[in-house]
């Protein structure tokens, strides 16, 4: 008998090459990572904001973004298992809103699970407007992305 059997196997960490560009398909639950122009790793089962339809348009809308944006700098110290920010809003964003009396709200990240979750992941859609991955997939894209990389969210 085969004391392994049904056993939870070890897995390779996930290793990416650096990452020139990232397209999310929100409607989808996937992130495309490209590298040298070509896709090199598809990320599935993202998790986006409480209200996923529709673009984000004003501060506390628990939605995502949908445009072109950039990761524009990252946190080693987030209450997640590490960050990336996404430069929403524009300036278009701004004004979108702005032009309705509100704000366009902001600290759009991508990252991990919550620091306090111990293991796993927060089920279905559960941020504020961010984009979750689970923490291993998160530890690969601290070390493949870039501040500059260009990001677009699509619905």
């Amino acid at each position: 008998m085969l004391l392994t059997l049904g056993a939870a196997q070890p897995q390779t960490p996930l290793s990416l090459p650096k990452i020139g560009f990232v397209r999310v398909h929100k409607g989808a639950r996937t992130m495309e990572l490209f590298a040298d122009g070509r896709l090199v790793h598809v990320i599935e089962h993202i998790q986006l904001g409480g209200a996923p339809a529709g673009p984000k348009r004003f501060e506390g809308d628990q939605r995502t973004p949908e445009g072109l944006y950039e990761i524009d700098w990252s946190n080693p110290d987030s209450s997640y298992h590490l960050s990336l920010h996404i430069s929403y809003p524009n300036g278009a964003d701004r004004a979108y809103a702005a032009a309705r009396g509100r704000l366009a709200g902001g600290m759009i990240m991508i990252h991990g699970q919550p620091n306090a979750l111990p293991f796993g992941r927060v089920p279905g859609d559960w941020t504020d407007g961010c984009i979750a991955v689970s923490n291993e997939e998160m530890d690969a894209l601290w070390e493949a992305v870039p501040d500059g990389t260009p990001i677009e969210i699509t619905a």
